[in-house]
């Protein structure tokens, strides 16, 4: 059993509707939680890359989020989207998302600078120690340019809030690895609706889906 599992089963991407004057459209947002949290969504992530993070200010993404956590009631976990290529960013929103009531953090590889796997440690290490929530690391190198290598996987697991990875590569020989190098210690979510099963059979707990922002 993991340390602290955050949920288990199908966690949504939610998506970020805005206006036409291109500011968040609240309204919106909270019709969509209230339809995922009556269809048994498990989790709501929010602001994550389907959330369109990267075109929000920081104030915006951070709105969003409390929105979100207050909208929830604590009906179901909320899960915020964080992560930056520059580390002290990061570390910044991630106390913001703690601040406004996030049940968790989706940290995201650092985008563009293509780290090391040393460099890999440090921001995560860095990131884990500026809060006290669980976090689940988001490995995506289609998107990224980085891959968190599951000798790397390993040794983040022993950080004691870092308690998940939302694996995005791909490739199930990697998640093969890191669910034989983890041994249990770290909840595996899926992070392509296409290869749910194949990740259910290895032990994992879920998905965080896209596909469930119309089939819950």
């Amino acid at each position: 059993m993991s340390k602290n599992t955050i949920f288990e089963g199908a966690g949504v991407a939610i998506v970020t509707p805005f206006s036409p004057d291109g500011s968040v459209n609240f309204d919106a947002l909270g019709n969509m939680i209230d339809f995922q949290i009556k269809n048994h969504t498990d989790a709501l992530i929010v602001c994550g890359t389907t959330g369109e993070a990267s075109t929000l200010t920081d104030d915006e993404q951070i709105e969003t989020i409390r929105y979100a956590v207050d909208r929830a009631n604590k009906r179901i976990p909320v899960i915020a989207g964080a992560g930056s290529n520059d580390t002290a960013h990061g570390i910044e929103l991630c106390k913001r998302c703690a601040q406004v009531g996030a049940d968790g953090l989706l940290i995201v590889t650092p985008y563009y600078n293509k780290t090391t796997q040393k460099g890999l440690v440090k921001y995560y290490t860095d990131m884990a120690a500026a809060t006290d929530l669980p976090v689940i690391m988001y490995s995506i190198a289609g998107r990224t340019g980085v891959n968190i290598a599951p000798a790397t996987v390993e040794e983040l697991s022993k950080i004691d809030n870092i308690v998940a990875i939302k694996e995005a590569s791909g490739n199930i020989s990697q998640v093969v690895e890191i669910a034989h190098r983890t041994q249990g210690d770290l909840d595996i979510y899926s992070g392509n609706d296409d290869q749910i099963v194949p990740l259910l059979s290895l032990g994992g707990k879920g998905v965080i889906s896209v596909l469930s922002n119309v089939a819950p």
